[in-house]
């Protein structure tokens, strides 16, 4: 083929991956700075953010003033609830599977290279741990009993150290709630979002039925769970943090000269 008078141009879309090294240290900062984000954000809330907050509250107290009566009617209903749905809502809702599920995520996303898969278990890594610190902490700092005591809703033993007295809010249902909103987030489809919040569903009800908690310590932990996967989303799209870097190559030929030419 004769090519003295003709004039080849090219262009390549080269895309630059981090190695999984790399892209361990990056998915690590995110992390960090994911929490950090959650924990230092409602220094910057506005006003919409505060009436979220107060909806919350006001919800807990109207829940609080009949938990004895809701506890009562759902430990009523233990006995009809087959025994593989309340083992499957404790265990979906324990810290090492849980965190097992999560990290499966994340690494599917890592090693076939998937960003969208790799984000989303960032997302709900970032989300338990900011959310499991908070509920770990209050626990000990509200002492509440849980139903199963008989102590009733208004006993509280803080710092007690002891598992009868950590009923306020739920680990449980934190876990499971930031894994199923940050699940969730990645599907526009309302059946698929409806079916993965009654998987969800299942571990705050289980954990009403063994009576290990109270309505409202269910329904705040749901919120606080909603609100921080709701927060970390909006911040990591934001920043676009991994945003695929791309080179467009344009390669030039000429009987006299040979171009390479790079735009990042």
């Amino acid at each position: 083929m004769d090519i003295t008078n003709q004039s080849i141009t090219d262009t390549l879309i080269i895309s630059k991956k981090n190695s999984i090294g790399r892209q361990l240290v990056v998915d690590g900062k995110q992390i960090f700075n994911n929490m950090a984000h959650s924990y230092l954000s409602p220094f910057s809330w506005k006003k919409d953010n505060w009436i979220d907050v107060g909806g919350v509250a006001l919800g807990t107290v109207l829940l609080y003033s009949v938990d004895n009566n809701t506890s009562q009617y759902f430990i009523d209903q233990s006995g009809k609830v087959p025994s593989v749905i309340k083992k499957f809502g404790y265990y979906f809702g324990s810290p090492q599977n849980n965190y097992g599920i999560t990290s499966v995520v994340y690494l599917t996303g890592l090693f076939t290279k998937n960003d969208k898969i790799r984000d989303t278990g960032v997302l709900m890594i970032s989300s338990a741990t900011t959310a499991g610190l908070i509920q770990t902490l209050s626990k000990t700092l509200v002492g509440r009993a849980r139903p199963g005591t008989g102590e009733g809703k208004s006993y509280f033993k803080p710092f007690s150290g002891q598992a009868e007295y950590r009923s306020f809010p739920s680990g449980h249902t934190v876990l499971v709630s930031t894994t199923m909103f940050a699940l969730a987030k990645q599907f526009s489809n309302p059946w698929v979002k409806a079916g993965i919040y009654s998987v969800g569903f299942i571990t705050p009800l289980s954990r009403m039925w063994e009576g290990a908690h109270f309505f409202s310590d269910i329904f705040l932990s749901t919120a606080i769970s909603y609100f921080i996967v709701d927060g970390t989303y909006s911040y990591m799209q934001k920043n676009e943090y991994r945003k695929e870097k791309k080179i467009s190559w344009k390669v030039n030929m000429s009987p006299n000269m040979l171009g390479l030419n790079g735009t990042f």
